[in-house]
């Protein structure tokens, strides 16, 4: 019962470390000191988390947790994990706070996913179907936030080409105004994306395990980076180039077309996608 309950909390701390990763980006890209003190307190209940996990399994074997990988993949994810406080609350670079804790967040689903570490079978196995359950969810989430990302660039070109036709009527004052649908797209955009790249960090962990030989060239992981690599260069275009109007409403719209692809084509050409056990 008691291996049952640490395993849970080893699972609540990935969930909500996965979510101190989304306020970082937030924060990281959009320069909003909210999230990032709200990420720094996740952090340090994280790291609360992680010390507390560290003590009781150094008192449970009597020694430093370090002679075996998958202690000292939790050492070193503790160690991440605590750099990034120090950073975050002397030195305030946040682009490696955010860097920092995507290797992080990786290093520690692998420690806690990985099923070699588990004595029972039956544990190990649930914790891989569990691992594949976060994945799908946050890859679905991350699709929801592009899907209504797209809707609110469709609505922006709709109003620029009747605010353009100079085509007024209760169609155009039922719109929202250009500048809100282009700031309610981003926002979504920026949602999206640290959570596709969650969701492929997990989903790439249990491809390797249970999917030994699994062929890297596969439509579905080459359509998945192709999508992060879209909305990533959507936001870069967005923050770096200022770039903003219709053209950037197109380049999402063409985004969105990949979401497309990749959910219903893609997976279809997969050669694992098709069946999850």
């Amino acid at each position: 019962m008691s291996d049952v309950f640490m395993t849970r909390l080893h699972e609540f701390t990935v969930v909500l470390y996965a979510f101190c990763v989304l306020l970082y980006f937030f924060d990281f890209i959009h320069h909003n000191r909210k999230a990032n003190r709200t990420a720094f307190w996740l952090l340090a209940f994280v790291w609360v988390l992680q010390t507390v996990f560290l003590f009781f399994y150094m008192n449970k074997t009597g020694r430093f947790p370090v002679l075996t990988i998958f202690e000292g993949l939790y050492f070193y994810s503790w160690v991440l994990v605590t750099l990034s406080i120090v950073i975050n609350h002397l030195l305030r670079v946040d682009f490696i706070v955010f860097f920092t804790n995507i290797l992080g967040f990786t290093v520690m689903a692998i420690h806690t996913f990985a099923p070699m570490q588990y004595h029972s079978n039956i544990m190990a196995k649930q914790l891989v179907s569990e691992l594949l359950l976060i994945h799908i969810t946050m890859a679905i989430l991350s699709y929801g936030a592009f899907s209504l990302s797209f809707v609110f660039s469709l609505l922006y070109l709709i109003q620029y080409d009747l605010l353009k036709r100079k085509k007024w009527g209760t169609r155009l004052i039922r719109l929202a105004d250009l500048e809100k649908l282009e700031r309610l797209s981003y926002i979504l955009a920026v949602i999206g994306v640290p959570m596709l790249l969650l969701a492929l960090i997990l989903g790439l962990q249990w491809a390797f395990l249970k999917v030994p030989g699994m062929p890297w060239y596969d439509m579905k992981i080459i359509g998945s980076f192709l999508l992060l690599t879209a909305y990533s260069v959507f936001l870069y275009l967005r923050i770096a180039k200022n770039l903003s109007g219709k053209q950037l409403a197109l380049w999402n719209t063409a985004s969105f077309l990949i979401v497309l692809i990749n959910f219903f084509l893609f997976g279809r050409l997969s050669s694992f996608h098709l069946w999850y056990s």
